[in-house]
């Protein structure tokens, strides 16, 4: 379980490193600053942080690698942030680019017991047969209230 001693910006910067790692197999401080769109400034000031909690291990002017420890944390914010992102998506039908966004500003804020409720609610539903009707029929309501 992710540790509330990071504030939302340095989940996404930990967030976004591990994604870089998973896709490309690689983060450096150009990457993170696009992925982000901040500038290199900022992610030199949030790399030496996040070193000083031991979560990261950057070479000057090398790769950032995430230890144990940051990779644990790493995948508990990735594990919110993707449920909350298919919660948003598959249930309530908005856009993946909508429904990421707001999963990455909920993800910060949400109780650990309310995040295990809202996937134990997930579960519940999508085992019942009637599930897939009710998610297409929701979705049509919702889509002729625009």
């Amino acid at each position: 379980m992710a540790e509330k001693t990071l504030s939302a910006n340095m989940e996404d910067y930990l967030e976004a490193i591990a994604t870089l790692i998973k896709d490309s197999g690689v983060a450096r401080v150009k990457e993170i600053s696009a992925a982000l769109k901040v500038k290199t400034p900022s992610v030199h000031a949030a790399l030496h942080l996040l070193v000083d909690k031991g979560l990261i291990e950057h070479e000057h002017y090398g790769y950032v690698r995430l230890p144990e420890a940051g990779a644990a944390m790493a995948a508990e914010i990735i594990r919110r942030h993707e449920l909350l992102e298919g919660f948003l998506r598959d249930l309530l039908g908005l856009p993946a680019e909508e429904a990421a966004e707001n999963a990455c500003r909920m993800e910060h804020v949400m109780s650990e017991e309310a995040l295990a409720r809202l996937e134990r609610f997930l579960e519940f539903l999508r085992n019942r047969p009637e599930w897939a009707a009710w998610s297409a029929e929701f979705r049509t309501a919702v889509e002729g209230r625009k």
